[in-house]
């Protein structure tokens, strides 16, 4: 059940005015820092499109509602609709670790990866409580519910990180097939070949292995799962074998790949169905989200109700457990986004809302406003492309940035606020 957290701090605007937004944007600030992220190996040993970042944040600012509603800071009683002010996020701090993931290969292999990095410099956490930090530290990490496992972490002066790459390979032949980047990163423990912690092969999920079964059911452990979230929990300590300092100090912190992403490459199932509706030829088919079928009860498009929330029909109030088992809908929307345009980061405390792209692509942002109870609050970032959309939930951060030379087309629809 989400708990009610409506920021770490609220930003006054003075009635009358409006926010300066092309001031250190946080959208713009977050994009940066994808960026700046540098994998193990040569940018070739990517598939660009697969990239997953997951960027822990342990303080949130957003701009306090506009006038008359200037002093109504209580999330709870923010009703307005239309007041888009008190939706947009001025500011964050992250925390000390982040998270990349996607698919890496080789000239004979493609499979998952997993990169995972800690802040190095004084003002880590982790640093103030050892007071110092060696060349390496250590990690504990359990992927997709499988056993903990000790993992020695190097410190990267490219990018001022404790990072660890982990590939779903054998060692095998790998070196030989690395550029000079690749093999410094695998000479000095950054890249490990780990098929042990990152599971999954490249055609678990080919189109012609998938006819009329739930996919959420296969390889569910996969690393770059298509519909299954991925969790990890990471512990981190001052020393390689797990000893002396640690963040977090007791349990571990949980990671999530959680961005619920559906269209061409990633259903609940796919099938062709003969003289559709009575039509003629063959129809091939892919069920996106659904409470219907066989898919009745999925609770996919379910919103769970809090006393606070706006439902359907304007009504609040709602008792434990209530919820609403389908998607509403209010308004629908098309949108073109410029070259350099981007939907801002901002939250809306009721609604779902989906961002399907028709043309062109960007990289959409979707994290924590409320603290889901399933991952520590993060900023997720991921390409979308044409073809696919994204479910946004209640509570969602989400903001969007058209990153081309050519413009995209977005349509929107959702409801509630």
């Amino acid at each position: 059940m989400p708990k009610i957290v409506h920021s770490d701090a609220v930003f006054r605007v003075e009635p009358g005015k409006q926010p300066d937004y092309a001031a250190d944007n946080p959208l713009l600030k977050l994009l940066t820092l994808v960026e700046r992220s540098r994998l193990a190996a040569e940018r070739e040993s990517y598939e660009a499109t697969s990239l997953q970042y997951l960027f822990p944040h342990r303080w949130l600012e957003l701009y306090e509602p506009s006038a008359p509603n200037q002093d109504q800071l209580a999330p709870e009683d923010q009703d307005v609709k239309t007041d888009f002010q008190k939706q947009n996020v001025r500011g964050f701090h992250l925390g000390d670790t982040r998270a990349v993931r996607g698919w890496a290969s080789t000239d004979d292999w493609r499979g998952p990866f997993l990169q995972l990095s800690y802040r190095g410099g004084p003002d880590s956490a982790l640093w103030q409580a050892a007071g110092r930090l060696g060349d390496s530290i250590g990690c504990t990490v359990s992927v997709a519910g499988g056993p903990p496992v000790q993992l020695r972490v190097p410190y990267d002066e490219e990018t001022d990180f404790y990072t660890v790459e982990l590939w779903g390979r054998g060692g095998d032949g790998l070196r030989d097939r690395l550029g000079d980047r690749g093999r410094a990163s695998l000479d000095a423990g950054i890249l490990q070949p780990r098929p042990d912690i990152v599971t999954g092969g490249a055609d678990d999920f080919a189109r012609d292995r998938l006819t009329e079964q739930d996919v959420r059911g296969i390889f569910p452990r996969h690393a770059m799962h298509p519909l299954n979230a991925l969790y990890i929990d990471v512990r981190w300590t001052a020393q390689p074998d797990g000893s002396g300092a640690a963040d977090p100090a007791q349990g571990t912190l949980r990671l999530g790949f959680e961005m619920r992403i559906r269209g061409w490459d990633s259903y609940l199932t796919v099938g062709t169905s003969p003289n559709p509706h009575g039509g003629v030829g063959f129809l091939e088919y892919r069920n996106l989200f659904s409470n219907y079928g066989r898919f009745d009860g999925s609770g996919e498009l379910r919103r769970v109700l809090e006393p606070y929330n706006l439902d359907a029909f304007g009504r609040k109030g709602h008792a434990s457990g209530e919820s609403e088992a389908f998607f509403a809908v209010d308004y629908m929307d098309l949108h073109v986004l410029d070259p350099a345009c981007g939907i801002g980061l901002h939250r809306h405390r009721d609604n779902q809302e989906i961002f399907l792209m028709l043309e062109g692509d960007g990289l959409m942002v979707i994290g924590d406003w409320a603290d889901s109870g399933t991952r520590t609050r993060s900023f997720e970032v991921r390409r979308l492309t044409a073809g696919h959309l994204a479910f946004l939930k209640g509570g969602n951060l989400h903001g969007l940035l058209n990153p081309a030379d050519q413009r995209a087309s977005l349509f929107m629809f959702g409801g509630y606020d």
